[in-house]
Formats: structure tokens, sequence, C-alpha cells
């Protein structure tokens, strides 16, 4: 006698499906490949000249002028940075840079918070004409204004304490004056698009509890600009810092240039040794590098907020 019995489960367990990739992980397509490889050689272009500098500074002279400057190094040492340390008096010219950028960075970021705040925060007749005279300004060759600027500035006194020329020319107060006159437009035109993008209702519930204008700007609109100014005062600084046109200008006296100038006392008469001068290129480059390092986080939030804003 048969029995029928219903067939024994299958102990085995199920197949495990095939697991889908990660998200955020994708394939290597050659699209995908094609762009990182631009990158690179786009990166790789644009350190070129800073990685040559930089290898060319730690090498003698004797032995690049033999071999070439793409030839492999027999001897690598730091002599050419502490001479041109020494030589150019860079501690000097560092200083006169501080006094210049410093100043000149402040007074642009306070003036043109002033001005985007009012053209972009307040309800007030001509604010867009007003923004469009700013960003103009931006239009304008600093190099036609040389002349004018320099005749004006011998004929604006000031005391004695403040210049030793009795005028502005030759004097620290004619490059913050002109690098604020030409920087303060781009960063009136960069604030006051920021600002358009926080929220109105902030405002508007600080006036209702009774706050002025000035209490609207200081303790409310600038805190909430921190990204955007530390982004513009990155840049301004890196500009003031780099600037050498104003200075050759408008200041005569040696001891007051900035810190660009003190390469052409590495420069000799009937010669120059361009491994040293390869060296005070690196120092003087080293400040702008540092500040964007400390800055870069805020710099590129500054950047990129509000960019997936609507």
């Amino acid at each position: 006698m048969s029995l029928d019995t219903a067939p024994a489960a299958s102990s085995a367990p199920p197949a495990a499906a095939p697991s889908a990739p990660p998200p955020g992980r994708r394939g290597l397509r050659p699209g995908r490949i094609g762009v990182h490889a631009f990158l690179m050689t786009v990166s790789l272009a644009f350190l070129a000249p800073l990685l040559l500098a930089v290898y060319a500074s730690l090498r003698p002279y004797d032995e690049t002028s033999e071999h070439g400057y793409f030839s492999l190094p027999k001897n690598l040492s730091f002599d050419y940075y502490r001479q041109a340390f020494s030589d150019a008096e860079m501690t000097k010219y560092f200083v006169n840079t501080l006094i210049i950028a410093v100043p000149g960075v402040l007074v642009t970021l306070f003036f043109a918070s002033f001005v985007a705040f009012a053209v972009a925060r307040l309800q007030m007749r001509g604010s867009i004409v007003l923004l469009m005279l700013f960003t103009a300004g931006n239009l304008l060759p600093q190099q036609v204004i040389v002349t004018p600027l320099y005749v004006l500035f011998n004929r604006i006194p000031l005391p004695y304490w403040m210049s030793d020329s009795m005028t502005m020319f030759d004097s620290y107060w004619s490059i913050v004056a002109v690098q604020v006159g030409f920087q303060i437009g781009f960063c009136v035109f960069v604030l006051a698009n920021f600002m358009r993008t926080l929220p109105g209702e902030i405002l508007e519930a600080a006036i209702v509890d009774g706050a002025g204008v000035w209490t609207q700007y200081w303790r409310i609109t600038l805190p909430l600009c921190r990204p955007a100014l530390a982004a513009l005062g990155t840049l301004q600084f890196t500009w003031m810092y780099n600037d050498f046109l104003w200075a050759l200008v408008f200041i005569s006296d040696g001891d007051k240039l900035p810190i660009t100038s003190a390469l052409n006392n590495l420069r000799g008469q009937f010669f120059t040794d361009y491994n040293l001068l390869a060296a005070g290129s690196v120092i003087v480059a080293l400040p702008t590098l540092i500040v964007f390092l400390l800055l870069q986080r805020h710099f590129i939030a500054g950047l990129t907020l509000g960019s997936t804003k609507g």
C-alpha cells in the first residue's frame, strides 16, 4: 500500500538576487574617462610653470646652464631660498604689501557691502541704475587714467604724519585709494546678487521687532553674507597683493614698494641668476597660497551657495 506524500521542501536557501551597485558608484564609461583625462591635462598645464619654478629654485645655476632645466638633478638644496630672502630684504617688502593689501581689502568689502545692501535689500529708487554704474566701472581700462591720477595725487595735500611728500603721491594712501576705487564695483555686483538670494522674511521679522537699517545691515544681513565675503576677500587679497603697476607709478621711494617689486633686487646689472629669481618668486607666491588654503572652504561655499536656487 502506497501513501501519497507531499515532496519535502528543499532545505537549501534561495539564490540571492544580484545586488545593484550603490547609486554613488558608477561604472567607468569612456566619456567619464575622457572628462577626467581632460581635467588632469588642464590642471597639469596650469601647474607646470609653478612646478618648473620650484624645480629650478632647488638646483644650482651652473648645473641648469650646462644640462638644461629639464635634466635630472645632481644636487638639490634650499640655498637659493635663504639667499633670495636675505638679498631682496623681503621682510620689509612683505610689511609694505600688508600695509596696502589688508586695509584695501577691508575698506573695499565694507563700502561694497553698504552699497550692495542698499541696492538689494532697501526699497529705493534707481537701485538698478546704481548697480549698473558700479558694474560699468569695471569696464574701464586702468591704464587709461594713469596720467590723470598721477597729476591728481601730486595736487592732493596730506599732513606730514600721513605722507612724507605732503601729498598723496609717494604714499600708501594713493595705492589703497586706487585699489578700492577699482575693486569696489566688482564686489558690489557680487554681494548685491548674493543678498538677493537671502530670504526676505528675515528682514521683515526684524523690522516688526523694531530693527533699524543699521541693525538690519550689521547684525542680520552681514553675518549671512560671510561665505560671499570670504570668497571676495580671498580674491581681493590676491589681486592687491600681486599688483605691480600702481606701486610702480605712484611710489618713488624704493623702501615703500610692495613685495612684487622686491624681485627686481634679485636681478643683476649684467647677469641674472634665474634660479635665484625662481626661488624669490616662490617665496612671494606663498602668502596667497596660504590665504587660499585657510579660506578654501569659505571660498568654495561663497562661489556655489545659491547656484541651485530656483
